[in-house]
């Protein structure tokens, strides 16, 4: 059902360019829906007009808020940086006169070039910021949309204009394979690829020409192709990560080594702000032992491991005292676990507080 929603609404171009390993989607459509609901109350009237009245064309602009939100993710990797540069791109929408916003032919396209070249931007600078980052950078785990909370005060829940819509283009191993990608390979997949924009909307964008441009998306999708092998059944990778579970839970390195691929790594992100391995542990049998270090730790310390959804994808959490401490999440080939993730830096853990 939701593969026939949104070929409904592919442009042909964006068809055409999909093979048969790339895991992606048209989301423009599927992201706008209810985009509205709760948006309003974040900002109900024009800056520094109409003393209060609404304004007349805020919902056709609010409309946006959760197609740029999803755009912004899968660019940045991170929610938080996502939240500012759409802040950023409604700052810079209602800095300007009414004369000048109505002379724009379409608000939802100026909105979407604006956030996308803030993301570029962000991009670059980025790449200098994580080459002093404590250890290693992990893009930010999402939970499932009904554990979906805020980092706000009190827990609200999350306005549903700031959901991420989870689907193959932000599962893990996907937005790490995003993460090897230059900003603007990396802009004009997501673009044309994941939201279906034509290769001359992109060309504005990268200030590339269109030709330049479909060799950058030609380019990472090669990339996704080879990092990439089939994907097991969401049902399948729920079972081998719960036999992971119980075999950790139960301290059992033979049934952990059974369940890793022989080559697999195992990579955590503290970001210097909690404890955690620095360097990627690799091989099946050094992460099976370094996990069972991990149980050891864990069963003196009153910590609980529980199966979650990660970025759409069957994962597992650890909490201590009822907050989430770590977030896990799994690449898993066939029968085997390829790749684990471990998140445990508390700023990308805002939206898995519990308590």
């Amino acid at each position: 059902m939701f593969v026939s929603a949104v070929r409904q609404h592919s442009p042909p171009e964006c068809e055409a360019t999909h093979g048969p390993h790339i895991p992606v989607r048209c989301l423009v459509e599927l992201v706008r829906a209810d985009a509205t609901k709760g948006a309003i109350d974040t900002m109900t009237t024009r800056s520094g007009q109409g003393h209060g009245r609404p304004d007349p064309g805020l919902d056709a602009i609010m409309s946006e808020r959760r197609q740029l939100i999803n755009i912004a993710y899968r660019l940045l990797g991170c929610l938080t940086e996502a939240e500012d540069a759409v802040q950023e791109t409604y700052t810079r929408w209602y800095a300007m006169s009414r004369q000048q916003q109505d002379a724009i032919e379409s608000p939802g396209a100026w909105l979407t070039t604006v956030a996308s070249r803030i993301c570029l931007n962000l991009l670059g600078s980025a790449r200098a910021r994580r080459e002093t980052y404590v250890g290693e950078w992990i893009p930010e785990p999402l939970p499932e949309r009904t554990e979906w909370i805020s980092g706000r005060p009190g827990g609200a829940t999350v306005d549903p204009a700031d959901r991420v819509t989870l689907d193959e283009s932000v599962n893990m191993a996907f937005l790490v394979v995003l993460e090897s990608m230059t900003p603007a390979e990396r802009v004009a997949f997501i673009l044309h690829d994941v939201f279906c924009h034509t290769f001359a909307e992109v060309a504005e964008i990268v200030g590339r020409t269109p030709a330049a441009c479909r060799q950058l998306a030609s380019s990472a999708r090669r990339r996704i192709r080879e990092s990439q092998g089939p994907a097991s059944p969401t049902a399948q990778q729920a079972g081998i990560v719960r036999d992971f579970k119980q075999a950790w839970e139960a301290k059992d390195i033979d049934a952990l080594i059974g369940l890793l691929d022989p080559d697999a790594t195992a990579i955590a992100d503290g970001g210097g702000l909690a404890t955690t391995f620095l360097r990627p542990i690799e091989g099946g049998e050094q992460i099976a032992r370094a996990w069972v270090e991990i149980a050891h730790r864990a069963s003196s310390s009153d910590m609980t491991f529980l199966e979650r959804t990660v970025n759409g994808q069957p994962g597992l959490v650890a909490q201590q005292d009822g907050v989430t401490v770590t977030v896990f999440a799994f690449e898993v080939a066939g029968d085997r676990i390829k790749h684990i993730w471990a998140v445990r830096n508390p700023e990308k853990l805002r939206r898995w507080t519990t308590g």
